[in-house]
This record gives C-alpha cells, sequence and structure tokens, in this order.
C-alpha cells in the first residue's frame, strides 16, 4: 500500500508541474496574467469559433475532485478547465441544485430523491462522503474518503476553502462564482421529476443571470431537448440520444439549430468516435466534443488519443490530465510545423 501511495503521490506531483508548464505557456499566449480575468464569459459560439482544443471540466472533474462540489469547479478551474459542465436538478422548493443523479445515494451520507428534500436540507448534507480516488467506490475503508466529513466540521478543510465547499451547490451560486466560464450543462430527470419543469427553471435562470450566450444545453432525451429549445431558443443545444443516433446511423441530418455534438467513444459495443464521424460532423459545420463511456478511459494517454482524431473537446473526469495532453499534442503539432 505504501508503494502504491508513494506511485500515486510522484505520479500526481508530475502531472502538477506538466500542467503548471502548460499553464504558463498560454499565459504567455494569451498575454499574461496581468491582464486579469475575462469580465464577460466567452459566448458558445466564439468558444466554438475558437481553433483550440476545449477541456470542458466533466461534474468539475469528478474523477479527481468530490463529483459537483464547489471544491470540484474551482479545482478543475486552476488545472486548465475551459468550461465547466454540470447536472441540474430540483428541490422540493422548487431550486435549481447542481447534481449529478436524481438520488443522493452515490455521493452524500443520506439516500433516496433529491427532489424530496429542501435546499436547507440538501445543503446540510456532505457531497464529498462517498469519493474517493477508485470513485464511485462505497466499499472503501473510512480513510480512504480524503474529504468526508469536512462539510460537517468533523475535518478541516484544505487552505483556501471552507465546509461550504463541501455542500450541494446551488446553479445560481456555481454561475456567480465562476463568472468567467462557459456552462455546459445536463437537464436531468424522468423518474423522480419532470424534466420538462427542470428546463422551465433552467431558462429563467439563464436569463436572470445573463447566461444565455454563454451556456450550452444537453439532455439524453431529445424531447428534452426540444421542450427546452422551445423556452429559450437563444440558448445554444446540443442533441439529445435519438437525434444523435439517426445522424449516426440513419444519415438523418441535424436540426440547423446544432453546432455541437457531445458523444461517447463507443456505446454498446458500437465505436462511435472514429476519424470518419469527426471529419463528417466537421463538414455538416458541428464540432465534437467527447465524452468518457468509463473511469479506465479518464487519462492522459487516451486523452491524447481523443485529440488526435480532431476532437473539439474532451468532457473530462481529470482535468489536469486534459490539460496535460492538450498541452503535448500542441508541442507535436508545434514541433511538425
Amino acid at each position: 500500500m505504501a508503494t502504491t501511495t508513494r506511485g500515486w503521490r510522484a505520479r500526481q506531483l508530475l502531472l502538477a508541474v506538466v500542467v503548471a508548464v502548460a499553464l504558463a505557456l498560454a499565459g504567455c499566449e494569451n498575454g499574461g496574467a496581468e491582464d486579469g480575468p475575462a469580465v464577460v464569459p466567452p459566448t458558445i459560439s466564439e468558444l466554438l469559433a475558437g481553433a483550440r482544443q476545449v477541456n470542458v471540466a466533466h461534474a468539475g472533474g469528478d474523477q479527481a475532485h468530490p463529483h459537483s462540489t464547489p471544491f470540484a469547479f474551482a479545482e478543475s478551474v486552476l488545472e486548465g478547465a475551459d468550461v465547466l459542465e454540470l447536472d441540474v436538478q430540483l428541490t422540493a422548493d422548487g431550486v435549481l441544485v447542481v447534481h449529478h443523479d436524481e438520488t443522493l445515494d452515490r455521493t452524500t451520507e443520506a439516500t433516496g430523491p433529491v427532489v424530496e428534500r429542501t435546499l436547507a436540507e440538501l445543503q446540510a448534507l456532505d457531497a464529498a462522503h462517498w469519493w474517493s480516488r477508485c470513485w464511485p467506490c462505497p466499499d472503501r475503508p473510512a480513510g480512504e474518503y480524503p474529504y468526508r466529513g469536512i462539510r460537517t466540521g468533523e475535518r478541516p478543510p484544505p487552505a483556501g476553502y471552507t465546509p461550504d465547499d463541501f455542500a450541494i451547490p446551488t446553479f445560481r451560486q456555481i454561475a456567480a462564482r465562476f463568472p468567467d466560464f462557459p456552462l455546459d450543462i445536463e437537464i436531468k430527470g424522468g423518474q423522480h421529476v419532470d424534466p420538462v419543469e427542470v428546463a422551465r427553471v433552467l431558462a429563467a435562470e439563464l436569463r436572470e443571470l445573463d447566461r444565455i450566450e454563454s451556456s450550452v444545453v444537453v439532455s439524453f432525451d431529445s424531447a428534452v431537448v426540444q421542450e427546452f429549445h422551445a423556452l429559450a431558443p437563444e440558448v445554444a443545444v446540443s442533441p439529445g440520444s435519438q437525434e444523435l443516433t439517426a445522424w449516426l446511423f440513419g444519415g438523418q441530418p441535424l436540426d440547423e439549430r446544432y453546432s455541437l455534438i457531445q458523444i461517447p467513444p463507443t456505446s454498446g459495443g458500437v465505436s462511435l468516435l472514429t476519424a470518419q464521424v469527426v471529419d463528417r460532423a466537421h463538414a455538416e459545420g458541428l464540432d465534437v466534443w467527447v465524452w468518457a463511456a468509463g473511469a479506465e478511459e479518464e487519462q492522459a494517454r487516451v486523452y491524447r488519443d481523443w485529440l488526435g482524431l480532431g476532437v473539439d473537446g474532451v468532457v473530462a473526469g481529470r482535468p489536469a490530465e486534459m490539460t496535460a495532453a492538450r498541452w503535448r499534442v500542441e508541442q507535436g503539432s508545434a514541433r511538425g510545423s
């Protein structure tokens, strides 16, 4: 165990050095840190028009940090994320919160549907309770859950953070805390809550928060995407699984409202991410973002392979590894030019 721990720490140190170099070089290319953060986030249109492949932090980097916590999103920003990916649910009192599952079982000490609890009840929970380096692994010794108890005051938070950074956040809290980062928002729901109601609340909040142009919204359910588009036609949307299936295997064109598809590398044993698919998407004016189908794919080597296929973004559970992978790809391209 000690050898494994030392090896993991050495790998993390090496990764941190690579990320620091990559971010420093990016800062020089962009005019340096003294310019300060942008007051307004890039629009989705501007993001998709850019030449650089995009680092999208999945739930704040759920393989590296406690899933969907403010701590995770903050750490992913430090690790080079360009976009924050998140999922939204509704509370019993109608508040939009950032949480992946419809239930609380995988992340907190509680069980049951999110929608059956008020915001106050949800934010009292420990959102990092079940996170470990092999997340999701609910059968490990208590000592392997390094952030457990920070929210509830049983252990101190890391420097620069508070117990609130390990709670379930509201959508407004994340949007306000990271004003210069575009958002990739997935609408959840279906079993315990009507996703159309989630879409209605989300559309209203995007307008109130002036996040219309800096957000893209997606759902696995194409009908939900269409319902959201009807509520907020000015917000970028990404097609659901039914439309993607028809496009991928039926040759049916996607509606002109779409400029971005988000796909896994495989589904049901069938390869979806191929050079031919990427080329076809680009020929039709579509950017391609890929998301990992399993934890074993969340590593720099796999990210590099995807980047090499020409994808426009990676929805990464390990944003630091994605930053390192992108830097290596860019260095290779620079040497070859």
